[in-house]
């Protein structure tokens, strides 16, 4: 199955350039130096899935003419993956229709507390998202499209990847289990977290992505969940060959 990648956000939790800083990444005028919150599209048979609704979605959506969401993938509930839920809405208005979102229980019950005035039935002015939640333990389909979620680690929570056909998305992960290595088997192309150089408790420091991109030989890895302590040059000439970094608005085809 062709899939096609976009990159929305490859940015971490405070986004690049950060608040009150003055490093060679923030003042950087390269746009690549210039990360907004985690977030992706998948395309798949015309379907198009978007992982996590961070709180840059309606400027990520603006910047990259994107009109259509059919349904959101969620890896966890951290502000920075799901609090621009409402923004969802406007692709409720433009298809008059229901958006649905997976993800693991946690992930939905988190939802409903939080966001439940959104999972009501439409109004007649379709003044706030209508969305349905779906609470998934294993490979599901949604139109025709056939979509596994990896289980990984995310310090010693358990949260989600994606695939989708032979792309992966693993973000917000420190460690995967052994029993979800082969759910990756035949992954060509693999989005992975690589939040800075040293060792967080949460995340991948480079190394430790290096080293489990290794491990996994996709031929293609794309670095992603980045601080603003990873400029884009600089650490693309640390970059083996078949590693890169990514960058907002990044298209890549799977």
């Amino acid at each position: 199955m062709d899939v096609d990648v976009l990159i929305l956000g490859c940015g971490s939790s405070s986004g690049t350039p950060a608040i009150g800083c003055a490093c060679p990444t923030c003042v950087s005028a390269d746009p690549k130096n210039r990360r907004t919150r985690a977030s992706t599209l998948l395309r798949a048979n015309g379907v198009n899935f978007l992982i996590d609704t961070g709180p840059d979605l309606r400027q990520q959506a603006l910047r990259e003419g994107l009109r259509q969401v059919d349904a959101v993938l969620y890896t966890h509930p951290h502000a920075d993956h799901l609090n621009g839920i409402d923004d969802l809405r406007a692709f409720c208005y433009l298809k008059r229709g229901a958006i649905p979102l997976f993800g693991s229980r946690f992930m939905m019950d988190n939802i409903r507390d939080r966001f439940g005035y959104a999972l009501h039935a439409a109004g007649p002015q379709w003044d706030k998202p209508v969305l349905e939640t779906h609470a998934i333990d294993g490979p599901f389909a949604y139109a025709g499209v056939t979509v596994t979620p990896i289980p990984v680690l995310h310090g010693q929570w358990p949260i989600l990847g994606w695939r989708i056909g032979d792309v992966a998305y693993l973000t917000d992960i420190s460690s995967i289990p052994d029993a979800s290595w082969p759910l990756l088997a035949g992954v060509r192309l693999l989005l992975l977290d690589c939040l800075r150089m040293t060792p967080y408790p949460s995340h991948l420091s480079f190394a430790q992505a290096l080293e489990l991109a290794a491990r996994l030989a996709a031929p293609r890895t794309v670095l992603i969940h980045m601080t603003h302590e990873l400029e884009y040059h600089t650490l693309s000439a640390q970059c083996p060959p078949g590693v890169v970094v990514g960058y907002d608005g990044m298209r890549l085809h799977g």
